[in-house]
Order: structure tokens, then sequence, then C-alpha cells
């Protein structure tokens, strides 16, 4: 789970409390019907009403300064905007009268507010027995064992300003288009249990771990002897688990369809994100000191996902191609030969017989 039950379950009660005390009779999400509410915000009715209550609770609690709008339409001008990269004009219609500032301005306050709630609806399994649960639903997952989640860069495009030539050439990915990448990590059912750092395109995978506080803390094995599983742009190690570049046995080409299947999840996972929240599909125009606020829009929109998740809201539909996983620069670092042990003991301890059925 993407978040603890006891904390869960403590949200809920607070929501409950929040809306006997003193929820209002309305909000403005009730003038929609049930269509269109996910038609112009891409969630459910139930959900939503979450997230309003949720961002009413955020604020109290860090004693944020009231927005001129109504919480409702503070959160329903950001909704709309992920869900569409864009203001409809019949959300502006229906929440213009009560805001005195631009509607940008309300996206952007509702994004930070929003993203500082990752630390209640984005967790990495933190004590030993969650460790244990994920590692062991993974395991039924694709049969690896001891692996805590899947990895990987996200790309998001952004425009920047090409007069500004170094800046601008930092920008541009291996793809070749301009981005800002970030590193997440989820689990078999596709909840994101860390999103962390906002970099410039061209910034490797292998360097997005290093310089995270993820990374750190996992490579010094605060969180145990587990794996990640990675993709080629990360070199395999104590905790890393990349797939065998050239497998010359049968085992090892079913640990790489297992390796595949996991990651397969992430892939999953960030293309539901971008469908669901499309201003992840361009990020707008970028420069030096605005990295923070791009974060902010891609944490707000990762904390939605995960709670849309817990409330069963449905794909919307498919707006382009699948968001695939983006490989960086090629390695050219020499793997050590512990980690090379240490991956083919895995192997030949879980992938010596025939099991190709477990991935039809």
């Amino acid at each position: 789970m993407t978040f603890a039950v006891p904390v869960w379950l403590a949200v809920h009660e607070l929501l409950l409390e929040e809306e006997a005390a003193e929820k209002e009779n309305s909000t403005c999400f009730d003038e929609f019907n049930d269509a269109a509410l996910f038609e112009y915000f891409h969630l459910t009715r139930p959900c939503i009403a979450f997230i309003v209550d949720a961002v009413r609770i955020r604020m109290k609690t860090v004693s944020c300064k009231k927005p001129s709008p109504p919480v409702d339409a503070f959160v329903m001008v950001a909704l709309n905007y992920f869900a569409h990269g864009a203001f409809s004009p019949l959300v502006v219609q229906k929440v213009g009268s009560c805001l005195h500032a631009s509607l940008t301005s309300v996206a952007s306050s509702a994004s930070g507010v929003i993203a500082g709630m990752s630390d209640v609806f984005i967790s990495f399994p933190l004590t030993a027995e969650a460790r244990i649960q994920n590692a062991a639903v993974i395991k039924e997952f694709c049969k690896i064992p001891n692996v805590l989640g899947a990895m990987a860069p996200a790309q998001f495009k952004i425009r920047a300003s090409p007069y500004e030539k170094e800046f601008f050439k930092s920008f541009i990915n291996a793809q070749g288009f301009t981005s800002v990448v970030s590193q997440f990590i989820c689990d078999s059912q596709g909840n994101i249990l860390s999103v962390e750092k906002c970099c410039v395109g061209s910034t490797s995978e292998q360097e997005l771990w290093e310089s995270s506080f993820k990374g750190r803390e996992v490579e010094e094995d605060l969180h145990g002897p587990y794996w990640l599983i990675a993709g080629s742009g990360y070199l395999l190690g104590k905790h890393i688990l990349t797939a065998v570049a050239k497998p010359e046995t049968n085992e090892e080409v079913l640990f790489n369809e297992a390796h595949a299947k996991m990651l397969s999840v992430m892939q999953e996972t960030l293309d539901l994100l971008k469908r669901r929240f499309r201003c992840l599909m361009q990020l707008g125009f970028t420069e030096e000191g605005s990295l923070n606020k791009k974060l902010n829009t891609i944490k707000a929109c990762s904390v939605l996902h995960n709670i849309a998740l817990k409330f069963s809201v449905p794909p919307p539909a498919r707006a382009g191609k699948a968001e695939s996983l983006y490989s960086g620069k090629q390695l050219t670092a020499e793997t050590s030969s512990d980690a090379l042990m240490a991956r083919k003991e895995l192997i030949n301890k879980n992938f010596s017989e025939p099991r190709s059925q477990d991935f039809l």
C-alpha cells in the first residue's frame, strides 16, 4: 500500500469530524452531474469530496493562509488544470466570481498545498513489517523475492528559451526533446511510493539515483536488504536489480520475463498518471529557478493518483500513445562482481525450473 492503513483510517476519521463540524451544505462541484465531473476533472464525486476535505484539513494543520476563493473553488481550479493542462470555460464561469487572483496563481498555490500532502499519501514502506508485506505481494506478482518496488525516471516535456544556449542544451534529453525528469518508485499495484527531485532532462538515471534522498537512504541500508527493480539506465548494485543484458540460460530468460513484468507496472503507472493529469504532457515554459514549481505540479498529481487508486477511479480515455519508459545515457561503469554474484544466486535459487506459465 502507498500509505499505512492506520494513517488512512486516521485521515478518514479527521475528515468525518470536519464534515460533521463545519462542512458546507453544498460545493461548486454539486452543479456537475457525475459524467460532467469525470469529463472536467477525470475523477469521481466521492474521490473529489475526499480531496476537498483533505485539502481543507491540510491548510488548517499547516496554518496555511486561507485562500481567497472557498476551498472547493480553490481545488476545482487546480483539478481542472491538472486534468486538461488548461482551464475549461465552464469551470472559469462557475468560479470566476469568487477569485481574487489569476487562475494560474490559484492553480500554483493549490499545487503547493496538495504536493505538501505527499507526507501522508505517498509513502515508502518504512517499517520492517511494511517492507516484509510489500516484498511478499511483489513476490506473489512476479516471483522475484525481496523487492520493494520498481524504479524509473519520468520525463515531462517543457519549453525553454533557446537563447540561453547552455541552459537550453541541459534540458535536451536522450530522446532529443526538452524536458525535466523526476525519479519514481511504485509497487506492484501501481501505487507511487516515492517521487523526488526535478532535474534538467539530460540528467541520467544513475545520476538521479545517486543524488536522491531515497537513493542515499537505500544505499546506506536504512531500508534493509531489499532490491528495487530498475531498467538498463541504472547500474546493477547491492540494492538495484537490473535485467541480464544477454541471457544465456533458461533461468536467465525466466528472470528477465519476471523483471520485465514488474517494470511494466511502472510504465503503466506513468502512462495512467499522464492520461489522468494531462498537464503533465507539457509543463510549460521552464527557467533555471522554476524547477521547484514544476516538482510541485508533479508531486500534486502523484498524490491525486494514489488517492484515485484508493477510490478505484477508472482511467480516462487515452489521448495519444501509451507512455513509454525512456532510457537515458548508456552506462559505461563496470558492474561489481559482488552485485553480479548476488543476482546470479537470486536467479539460480528462484528460476531454476521452467515457470513460464506464471507470466502468461
